[in-house]
């Protein structure tokens, strides 16, 4: 068929434009006049020509695809593109949408990453004479500043999150289409419609596929999406009085003025038995919720013999904090401690002062009797490998030999384990899983004999080499799907937190400290519905109500967080909660309070918290800020919807925060001295801390 005549084609393009287009429901008429006067057989390799008007993507040069005929379609009658519209197009491609809407619109700026597309684009554009088309070369995910604003923006390519970018260069009441979503292979196709400053409406047109969006606000070298879950759901609250809940959530609350002087009895009462307590955060840089919820593992390891602590941290640089506060014999590491980004998370001033009283409390302890701290999460693989090795030195030589060989499949990788992931992905560069899984194995093999010495020190190594196995998996899912990674972390969150349990003693109780998205059970959240498990969900499975899950939130304040992923930290203003929002109503029942009262803990699991807990059974959003924040798209970025009494068992709430005060310096045991603990912005807090109040 390479010798088909233009009006074979031009029938062909009809055909497809009826049968593929408008029979899906596409009835704009400006759009499918458009794409039959637009020949998609120009717009494809000549090899592809009579393919060109078949109802599928067809692959285009550079790894590229030209979309299905339909799903431009689609997402140009939702873009609603007036004759007098100024448009931006995300990822030009072949250039096939972009001459589409040159009929459409009175200007058309399109942006690809790849300067042979740009070149072939342009000729392919000038050749059909389609002077209101300009295609450059540049980073889609950041836009085109200086030509903005621009009344409709078309993304051909799926992102991991809303590139704030983009959102900040629509104009008011301008359309935003993209495909959206943490697996890279799968995405939704949203319309995001910009109807004030910082304010915007998302409507979804269903599930659908595209090649990856890579630049600095989409995909990144790291692999990973920089924000929480968004929100895809109806944000409205509907009829329900807000200030009517925030009155019966006033009267049901136990109110406190500051951290330093929350009543610690009522909540450790409620805890009662429970055996595993995880206290999450809403922030990853709000010092309040550090410094309470250290009083609250402190009053836990005191009074109620709690003797483990699980961060949301590497496992390597954490043994490395577990060694000094337990008193055992230190191990290098191969990178400095929590020295990765985010290293503000754990080199802070409040973390320095946890565990400097851990420290000091241990000291007067047998060694069975003292609290450990360890990181649960699967990251820190050059540090892991490194104490493999290095305990294999030590107790096995010929055996570290081996480990040499086989970590040797992650060279020179080792460093950035992302980039590794990401050539693995895409049959680059080697998977490591053989590798990986033979060192646990051959460790595990030899259990009875390394571990006869020095139990612990065998510990160590063992869950070091369970998480460059695990980091291996994760590294290479990232790529896949950011549900199956995130499952595969959260998932080495568990098993690390049971191996803690069993490797202590069976009595063991344990605490547990990472981001609500973490600790709250999934299976309430958004999250769920997505198909994506958490560390909360899998203990509440487990452990019924011997696990008490609490969460932390606030209204507005400042927080550390960086504005991308691996940018410096900055401390930045939290907005005002999201009207529609769980915290909008906590906000409004703190103000119901009397004063001086700026938070309270709400118990929802508690026989008296029944008319509270019925208040707020109603799914809402939720507002999660990780170590990234962007106030400026926090809707689309930052909100997911919950139902918060089946995701916590208590809620603590301060109304406006403080940022955590970072440190140059990792965790110790001990501040140097009295003017280093002044200097370093801590309070100076007798050994008798969390009780001295």
């Amino acid at each position: 068929m390479s010798a088909t005549t233009d009006d074979a084609r031009t029938r062909m393009r009809n055909q497809m434009v009826e049968r593929q287009v408008r029979a899906r429901g596409v009835e704009d008429p400006r759009v499918l006049q458009a794409m039959r006067d637009t020949p998609r057989d120009r717009f494809v390799p000549s090899r592809l020509a009579d393919l060109a008007y078949e109802d599928a993507p067809l692959p285009i040069e550079e790894g590229q695809t030209i979309s299905q005929p339909y799903i431009v379609g689609l997402m140009l009658e939702a873009a609603h593109i007036k004759s007098s519209d100024r448009v931006l197009e995300i990822g030009a491609g072949s250039g096939y949408a972009a001459a589409v809407m040159s009929l459409l619109a009175k200007e058309v700026l399109a942006i690809e990453r790849f300067p042979s597309l740009v070149a072939l684009a342009q000729a392919r554009l000038e050749a059909l004479d389609r002077a209101n088309v300009s295609v450059i070369q540049g980073d889609g995910t950041l836009g085109a500043a200086d030509h903005a604003p621009f009344d409709a923006i078309i993304v051909s390519a799926g992102a991991p999150e809303v590139p704030p970018s983009l959102l900040a260069q629509l104009a008011i009441g301008g359309r935003l289409v993209i495909p959206v979503g943490h697996d890279a292979r799968s995405q939704e196709l949203v319309v995001i419609e910009k109807t004030a400053d910082h304010h915007f409406d998302r409507r979804s047109l269903g599930h659908v596929q595209f090649v990856p969006l890579v630049g600095t606000e989409g995909w990144t070298s790291e692999g990973a999406a920089v924000a929480m879950r968004r929100s895809s759901l109806d944000l409205r609250l509907g009829s329900r009085d807000r200030a009517k809940i925030a009155r019966v959530i006033a009267d049901s609350c136990e109110p406190f003025s500051d951290v330093r002087h929350a009543p610690l009895d009522p909540i450790l009462r409620r805890i009662g038995q429970s055996r595993i307590v995880l206290i999450g955060e809403s922030t990853h840089g709000t010092s309040e919720f550090y410094r309470l919820r250290a009083r609250i593992t402190a009053a836990l390891v005191a009074r109620a013999g709690f003797k483990v602590i699980g961060i949301e941290a590497d496992w390597p640089d954490t043994a490395a904090v577990d060694r000094t506060v337990r008193k055992r014999p230190a191990s290098p590491l191969r990178e400095p401690m929590y020295a990765r980004f985010p290293t503000w998370m754990w080199r802070n001033a409040e973390m320095q002062e946890f565990v400097s009283w851990l420290a000091r409390r241990n000291a007067t302890l047998d060694p069975a009797a003292r609290a450990g701290i360890h990181g649960l999460d699967v990251y820190g693989l050059n540090n892991s490998i490194g104490a493999v090795i290095d305990y294999l030195a030590r107790v096995d030589p010929f055996a570290a030999e081996q480990a040499r060989e086989r970590y040797a499949c992650f060279s020179p990788w080792e460093r950035d384990p992302s980039v590794w992931g990401r050539a693995a992905a895409v049959g680059l560069a080697p998977t490591c899983e053989h590798e990986a899984v033979a060192t646990l194995k051959s460790l595990l093999e030899e259990r009875l004999r390394y571990s006869r010495d020095d139990g612990d020190a065998f510990f160590d190594a063992a869950r070091s080499a369970t998480v460059v196995g695990e980091a291996e998996k994760y590294y290479r899912a990232m790529y896949r799907s950011s549900r199956e990674s995130w499952n595969i972390r959260d998932r080495h969150m568990f098993e690390t937190l049971m191996a803690l349990l069993e490797h202590r003693g069976s009595d063991t109780r344990a605490v547990i400290w990472a981001h609500n998205s973490h600790v709250g059970n999934a299976a309430a959240t958004e999250m769920g519905a997505h198909g994506e498990i958490n560390l909360g969900q899998l203990v509440r499975e487990r452990f019924g109500n011997q696990a008490y899950l609490i969460g932390f939130g606030t209204d507005q304040g400042t927080v550390a967080a960086a504005t991308n992923w691996d940018a410096p930290m900055e401390v930045k203003e939290i907005r005002p909660s999201h009207e529609d929002s769980y915290e909008r109503i906590l906000h409004e029942a703190c103000r119901m309070l009397p004063a001086p009262s700026n938070a309270f803990f709400l118990p929802l699991r508690a026989a008296h918290a029944l008319p509270a807990r019925t208040e707020l059974l109603h799914p809402r959003l939720e507002r999660a800020i990780g170590v990234v924040y962007r106030p400026e798209t926090e809707l689309v970025s930052h909100y997911f919807e919950a139902t918060l009494p089946a995701q916590f068992d208590e809620y603590i709430w301060i109304d406006r925060t403080t940022a955590v005060l970072p440190t140059d310096a990792p965790p110790t045991g001990e501040y140097e001295s009295e003017a280093a603990r002044s200097q370093a912005g801590v309070d100076a807090i007798p050994d008798t801390y969390p009780f001295g109040l």
